[in-house]
């Protein structure tokens, strides 16, 4: 969710309120997904690198994490979306991590959409993590190292029982990953927008979604195999 700094400098305001402004976005892509029947939505909120922000920025962000949940978890259970953060939380205020935790708590068993809110999150730091654990596992003697794979490595990153992203959408107009969901990203779509985030709206999200819907999906077949796979009846993901 790219812009919000620059949005605000357009119009001569502290970056502080191109944040502010950002939460109306996050609203307007939250309920249009659950209008288009999308079942998992993860956003980018605060990545491992934005603590090197300056520190009125970063506080003021935090605080705004704080008052988001505050005020947007009832609405979420309202409305059956199940809210999950993932990422390192260690990092954060207890009262922080409090408010976190109770926001899981409430919503856990919400089936319409499975929100995540990547915070304190990067896409190496997660795969770092799965590798710990896997050590850990082998060190133990729990674990073959031969029985290591990629669906076992992936069943230690942070949303295992999810799907991978299809889709993933950058806005902003910068055109890269960021660090973020790499390892489960490596057969998204990739949309790039040249929209700030405060002025990405159901409308600009919708449009992302429909040149998705556009796209064939291949993983790394042809598209004669694809069409001889459907004219079958056979998912033709394969999975």
């Amino acid at each position: 969710m790219d812009g919000n700094g620059r949005w605000a400098k357009q119009r001569g305001l502290p970056r502080t309120a191109g944040h502010r402004e950002g939460v109306k976005s996050v609203r307007a892509v939250v309920e249009e997904s659950r209008r288009r029947g999308v079942t998992t939505l993860t956003l980018f909120a605060f990545s491992s690198e934005n603590w090197c922000r300056p520190r009125a920025e970063v506080t003021i962000l935090m605080e705004l994490f704080m008052a988001t949940l505050r005020s947007e978890v009832r609405r979420l259970n309202e409305n059956g979306v199940a809210l999950r953060i993932i990422g390192e939380r260690g990092a954060f205020s207890e009262k922080l991590q409090r408010r976190i935790a109770e926001a899981e708590a409430l919503t856990a068993a919400n089936t319409q959409l499975n929100l995540q809110v990547a915070a304190n999150y990067g896409g190496r730091w997660d795969i770092v993590q799965a590798a710990r654990r896997l050590a850990v596992a082998v060190q133990s003697g729990q674990l073959n190292p031969n029985q290591i794979d990629e669906q076992r490595l992936s069943t230690e990153l942070s949303f295992p029982d999810l799907p991978e992203p299809d889709l993933l959408i950058r806005t902003g107009g910068e055109q890269r990953l960021s660090n973020f969901v790499l390892w489960q990203a490596a057969y998204s779509e990739l949309y790039f927008s040249d929209v700030l985030w405060p002025d990405f709206d159901a409308l600009a999200y919708g449009a992302a979604l429909d040149d998705y819907a556009h796209r064939q999906r291949r993983f790394g077949r042809t598209g004669e195999q694809l069409e001889q796979t459907c004219a079958a009846g056979a998912h033709p993901h394969g999975r």
